[in-house]
């Protein structure tokens, strides 16, 4: 008898309850894979455009469409350009990371003692307004070196740690077709091109261009308003 009730009340369940559920996270799973998602930060390779502890808006629509859970193509309509800041898995390791678009199909990307050129030209380099320094906390300013980068009409922050080893020469190398450099703005301690190559035009999830929610991870996670729905430069 326990068994007799016990079987339509676990039916009733399932199909009340637990399979409703279900296919809501299974649609609004696929939705975020494939129109639109935001991405973690943890670390601070994007420095000082993007700090740990941010979450970025991914627009997953920027350049395709593709099938959900995979790096298949539907339909593409534009292509990422120099000086977005892209979504993409890792050449080395597949990891999902953010990074800096430098060079494009075609290029000839180099580095020399962490000046850029492209093309055989040097890229522009400014002063960086105090407002992007400032986000950095100030007992840390004083290891950085700070500029402003223009691989477009618009200009980009980027920083440099002159403590720390790093691979500031590199190059020169042709980006191939398909293919695209990407670096971190925070050139000293960022995992990018340099390390692993360039990467593949389907291995790019998205376009990221706005700071969603930020969070301090030095302050137990506690909300940087100021940061929440800003534009990243």
């Amino acid at each position: 008898m326990k068994t007799t009730r016990w079987k339509p009340a676990a039916h009733r369940f399932w199909r009340e309850w637990l399979k409703p559920g279900l296919v809501i996270v299974l649609v609004t799973t696929a939705l975020r894979s494939a129109l639109a998602d935001w991405n973690d930060v943890p670390t601070g390779s994007m420095k000082p455009s993007i700090l740990e502890g941010d979450r970025v808006w991914v627009n997953k629509l920027a350049y395709d469409l593709k099938v959900p859970f995979t790096t298949w193509h539907l339909a593409e309509w534009s292509d990422p350009q120099r000086g977005e800041v892209v979504v993409f898995f890792s050449p080395a390791n597949g990891q999902r990371l953010v990074k800096r678009v430098i060079g494009l199909p075609g290029d000839t990307v180099e580095l020399r003692d962490n000046r850029l050129f492209l093309n055989g030209r040097a890229v522009d380099y400014d002063s960086l307004d105090t407002v992007i320094v400032n986000a950095i906390p100030a007992v840390q300013q004083s290891r950085h070196a700070f500029a402003s980068e223009r691989l477009t009409e618009r200009r980009h922050p980027v920083m440099a740690t002159p403590a720390l080893p790093a691979r500031r020469s590199f190059g020169p190398t042709a980006i191939p077709a398909g293919h695209y450099f990407m670096l971190g703005d925070n050139r000293d301690n960022s995992l990018d091109s340099r390390y692993f190559g360039p990467v593949p035009r389907e291995q790019i999830v998205g376009r990221s261009t706005a700071v969603v929610l930020s969070f301090d991870r030095e302050r137990w996670f506690a909300p940087r308003w100021a940061r929440c729905f800003t534009a990243i430069p």
